[in-house]
């Protein structure tokens, strides 16, 4: 099981909550890179234990958003009834990665575990965010599920690469993090929690 210290959560936590504003939708982002907030959620799940981040995550990335549509100038072509549908897709990202923190072993078998609950996660999130703007939105009059398979095929690898990307720089910390220093002090109480 994988239980980081509080004072480590918190830096996780800030860092986390820093990757998605700096990276969300390229709405405020410096530098080019692919929106992390797939990432966030599933990472979050996996490291952070308060449940009250969750929620903080998502009012973040919902401000955000509409940060960027108010003074940025970015079209709010993505915002409709469907938006509350990423509730229960960013929901599924932060399960899949609180249960594969229960499931976490400092062996290398747990790379198989994180692989196969990261695409099980990302692909219940996409049927929820994809899914849910294209038959959801209003924006397609008449959602055929072909097209909807066919846009799963056109959208999903993208997203997931994403995700994969960043999970898979967050494993390559961590590891080379429990490498130098070991083992994170493990909880002696499994409920601590920070805040």
């Amino acid at each position: 099981m994988l239980r980081l210290p509080p004072r480590v959560q918190l830096v996780v936590g800030i860092a986390l909550a820093l990757l998605m504003a700096m990276t969300r939708g390229q709405h405020f982002a410096t530098v080019n890179l692919p929106s992390a907030s797939w990432a966030v959620f599933f990472l979050a799940g996996i490291f952070l234990r308060p449940r009250w981040v969750f929620p903080a995550l998502f009012i973040e990335a919902s401000l955000l958003d509409f940060a960027a549509i108010q003074w940025a100038g970015v079209s709010d072509w993505c915002v409709s009834p469907a938006y509350w549908l990423l509730l229960p897709a960013y929901g599924s990202l932060w399960f899949g990665g609180h249960l594969y923190a229960g499931w976490h072993r400092n062996e290398w078998v747990s790379l198989a575990t994180l692989i196969l609950t990261l695409v099980v996660s990302a692909f219940v999130c996409y049927l929820f965010s994809g899914g849910g703007f294209y038959y959801f939105s209003g924006r397609y009059p008449e959602p055929i599920f072909a097209e909807f398979v066919q846009r799963i095929g056109m959208y999903y690898p993208r997203y997931f690469a994403s995700l994969a990307l960043y999970v898979g720089i967050a494993a390559v910390l961590y590891t080379g993090t429990f490498a130098l220093f070991g083992h994170p002090r493990p909880l002696e109480n499994p409920d601590e929690r920070i805040g």
